[in-house]
């Protein structure tokens, strides 16, 4: 059972290909759908993987590349037909790699960095996006999915330098950064 969370994330990674293959065929309700579906996902393997206690070094992987994989695949779906302007791609690029790369570099030191309540406020802004872009694509209606984008980013920024602080200043004496 304790396996569950990363089964949904290792799906979560191959509806990252599903969600390619229906954007290219041009079929942008079920890409929504896909979406939605990852994005459930999401939530419920992290919610069993801390409610069971079956956090996992693997989970602790796959989660966040399947998170950052879909992302990344939305928005550049989305640049691609002209939704969503190139820098805002390039910016949520440049905030993962550089996230991706901190990361790795406090894996090394035995550091591990547990999402707060910044990132996952990011992650639903940027959710709330991504959805309003496919509300604008599909039905033309809403054009307000950019402004949802800046604040988005705006949030994740912040919560990198959230993160900072908590493993830089706030850091237990075990390597364990925790929440309060």
């Amino acid at each position: 059972m304790k396996h569950i969370p990363n089964i949904l994330s290792v799906f979560r990674l191959l509806l990252v290909g599903v969600f390619i293959w229906l954007f290219t065929k041009q079929q942008y309700l079920w890409c929504l759908i896909v979406y939605l579906a990852a994005f459930g996902t999401d939530v419920l393997d992290g919610w069993l993987a801390r409610r069971n206690n079956w956090i996992t070094n693997a989970g602790k992987v796959l989660d966040p590349l399947a998170d950052k994989l879909m992302l990344i695949a939305v928005l550049s779906c989305f640049y691609a037909v002209r939704e969503i302007p190139l820098y805002i791609l390039i910016i949520v690029l440049a905030k993962e790699v550089l996230m991706i790369t901190v990361g790795a570099v406090l894996y090394t030191k035995k550091v591990v960095v547990y999402a707060d309540w910044f990132g996952k406020i990011a992650t639903g802004l940027f959710g709330c996006a991504i959805v309003l872009t496919f509300i604008h694509l599909i039905w033309g209606v809403l054009n307000i999915h950019l402004y949802v984008y800046w604040l988005a980013i705006a949030v994740a920024i912040a919560s990198f330098f959230h993160y900072g602080i908590k493993t830089f200043i706030r850091k237990k004496g075990n390597g364990r950064i925790e929440e309060k």
